[in-house]
């Protein structure tokens, strides 16, 4: 087969060019740049040690328009996104895969940890994105949101490999030196300045309050942006007692601060995406959901609201659970779906 790789010069894109090639497939290089940090030096150096061709596709219109601009409106409205679950569906496979069948592949490929499982449905059958086999590394989380036509071409080699196997093996190949330090941050913004990023953007944002669960005033923070729920580090006041960010209002400009992490098991969704056609039978099914990309799956119960959005219940409180992040849906190890965080509550508390 023909198949195209989404290469960035890291370890993972490297190793899944290599396993295929191996494989005996014709394989293409393309690395996506969607921003000014995108390295394509090191993603051609990669290429060139592996012997195939590798394509520069530039992605930085859509990215821009896709991505910044919904990571910032997103903080500006008291929410924390995740970029990369918007990246992936968006504008990096999308790209990928619009290349690929304008260009002759067949396939297309990434080095995320994530596999593709098959399900059967009464209309045929269906590609799902389910967990990987090195849990610690798992990925399908960001990748819940991509549609049947992309996953139904593409191959994720790595959702069978252990992460420090495939390190071992690269320092003991030709390949040494391709084996990088993987990014920790948001891709566009190295640094980690988040707020700093908004405020270049879109100019300071303005102080406020911070208040107790009565409204009583504490103090002053420095912008709704620069906190999240949750949050205990960081805050910029002292109250003689830990504090923790239990309420962000971008309306009153206010964050409300708590002696205890907010706790919630009543989570409501919202931008809502489902891979599984019959998601109606869903209703009060036990499933599992992760509610941010580093959590364990928990058992959960879910419903189909009238409006589209959907509501999890837990069976015991969540900690922190934030709005702006994604729930995402499975069952067993398979994605069913997921939706973006709008609230959450206390059931107690309704």
């Amino acid at each position: 087969m023909r198949i195209l790789v989404g290469m960035s010069g890291g370890v993972d894109s490297t190793y899944t060019a290599m396993r295929l090639i191996d494989e005996g497939h014709e394989v293409h290089g393309a690395v996506l740049v969607m921003h000014e940090h995108t390295d394509v030096d090191s993603a051609k150096e990669a290429a060139e040690k592996l012997g195939i061709p590798l394509y520069v596709i530039d992605c930085r219109e859509e990215f821009d328009r896709e991505v910044r601009e919904n990571f910032i409106s997103e903080y500006l409205k008291a929410r924390t996104p995740n970029p990369c679950v918007i990246c992936n569906p968006r504008v990096k496979f999308l790209k990928l895969f619009e290349y690929a069948l304008a260009n002759g592949f067949d396939k297309i490929a990434t080095g995320h940890y994530a596999r593709i499982t098959e399900r059967q449905y009464p209309g045929g059958r269906i590609k799902h994105i389910a967990m990987a086999r090195d849990r610690s590394k798992d990925q399908s989380y960001m990748l819940y949101r991509l549609p049947r036509e992309i996953t139904d071409i593409l191959l994720l080699p790595m959702g069978e490999e252990i992460k420090f196997e495939i390190r071992r093996e690269l320092q003991s190949s030709e390949y040494r030196e391709l084996d990088k330090k993987d990014s920790q941050e948001i891709c566009f913004i190295p640094d980690g300045d988040y707020a700093s990023y908004i405020e270049k953007e879109r100019g300071c944002v303005p102080h406020g309050s911070f208040i107790d669960k009565s409204g009583k005033v504490l103090g002053e923070h420095q912008g709704i942006i620069r906190y999240t729920i949750g949050q205990r580090k960081g805050l910029g006041i002292s109250l003689g007692a830990r504090a923790f960010v239990s309420g962000i209002d971008p309306i009153a400009n206010t964050v409300t601060l708590g002696d205890e992490p907010p706790m919630s098991d009543t989570i409501l969704l919202d931008n809502v995406f489902f891979t599984a056609p019959e998601q109606d039978k869903l209703i009060n099914r036990e499933v599992l959901v992760k509610v941010r990309y580093a959590s364990r799956p928990t058992h959960a119960r879910i419903n189909i609201n009238e409006d589209g959005g959907v509501t999890v219940y837990l069976p015991s409180p969540e900690r922190s659970v934030t709005p702006g992040q994604s729930c995402v849906i499975y069952d067993g190890d398979t994605v069913l779906g997921g939706g973006i965080i709008a609230s959450a509550s206390l059931a107690s508390e309704l």
